[in-house]
């Protein structure tokens, strides 16, 4: 099997699996904070184990304390955008929610370009009109439609805070240098451990044997597996073949919400997640920018496993 066919099974693995998140969020019938907390402690320690077996786990103590302070940074940012999620998936539903957060790497772009003074191009801020145009479709809230029910709102509004939180951790992500990828996401869920703890999440001894087996699904397989999975496979790969693959997690939730639930998306809602997949694709791999240029100007990070 070659480098690349190894890369592919890996991604589709991860990205298939990332779908079915939901599914545990709403089968484990607990709250946002709990289940985003379980899932920090749960897929940290999964982590961290990782991590010692690389033999990069006590080579954080070494950690420079700008590096350190910016990987707690964005662990507070990646517990805030799992609650949010979380409660955007129990609002709208899960195929709605996984498209809507999929603005995230437009949002990228925008604090990238006021971040690190990036040049914002006309043809990007096209594909980025076309995202939103997409966004509007696929969340079902177009035209006449705006009238949504207020928890349905808040959901919506709680996945677009989500996504933001989330680019705030990608332009973190971006700046960092020093800490590699397993050590960072250590790092970030011992803080939404600690964060979170705060917030009054279920107590052990409250979380019944079905809520545990959910959520240890959640931790050990969603994030330790899923995050491991995605280090290995993410390096064998070009950008066009991790640009094109990224998008089986929102089409696996799709899938699922379907087949879970009954809830189909209207064809309006698929035509909105086609526009925005192509508007992702279009900045991701530089339609419409000459070669020339392709050294400057704003570039999507692929979305991580943070789901």
């Amino acid at each position: 099997m070659t480098r690349q066919m190894e890369g592919m099974i890996g991604l589709i693995t991860a990205q298939t699996l990332l779908g079915t998140i939901g599914l545990c969020v709403l089968e484990s019938g607990a709250d946002p904070v709990t289940v985003a907390f379980y899932r920090c402690a749960i897929g940290g320690l999964a982590l961290a184990l990782y991590c010692q077996y690389r033999g990069d786990l006590m080579r954080l103590v070494r950690l420079s304390p700008r590096i350190l302070a910016m990987a707690v940074a964005s662990g507070m940012l990646m517990a805030g955008n799992w609650v949010l999620f979380f409660e955007g998936i129990q609002r709208t539903g899960i195929a709605v929610a996984t498209i809507t957060f999929h603005i995230q790497p437009f949002l990228v772009v925008l604090l990238g370009a006021f971040v690190f003074r990036e040049k914002l191009r006309a043809v990007t801020m096209l594909w980025i009109g076309v995202a939103l145009a997409g966004l509007a479709l696929a969340t079902g809230l177009s035209g006449m439609e705006l009238a949504g029910d207020r928890s349905y709102l808040i959901g919506l509004a709680s996945t677009l805070a989500a996504a933001f939180l989330y680019s705030g951790v990608t332009i973190i992500a971006k700046g960092l240098t020093g800490i590699s990828a397993p050590q960072l996401a250590t790092v970030q869920f011992a803080t939404g451990t600690v964060m979170l703890a705060a917030f009054n999440p279920a107590s052990p001894l409250t979380l019944t044997a079905d809520q545990w087996g959910w959520l240890a699904v959640i931790g050990l397989v969603h994030t330790g597996g899923v995050y491991v999975v995605l280090y290995k496979a993410l390096p064998k790969l070009t950008t066009p073949v991790i640009a094109v693959l990224l998008f089986l997690y929102p089409a696996s939730a799709v899938l699922v919400d379907a087949v879970a639930y009954g809830h189909l998306i209207s064809f309006l809602q698929l035509a909105g997640l086609g526009l925005i997949i192509l508007a992702s694709l279009a900045v991701t791999l530089r339609w419409g920018v000459r070669t020339v240029a392709s050294t400057d100007g704003p570039q999507l990070v692929p979305p991580s496993s943070s789901r």
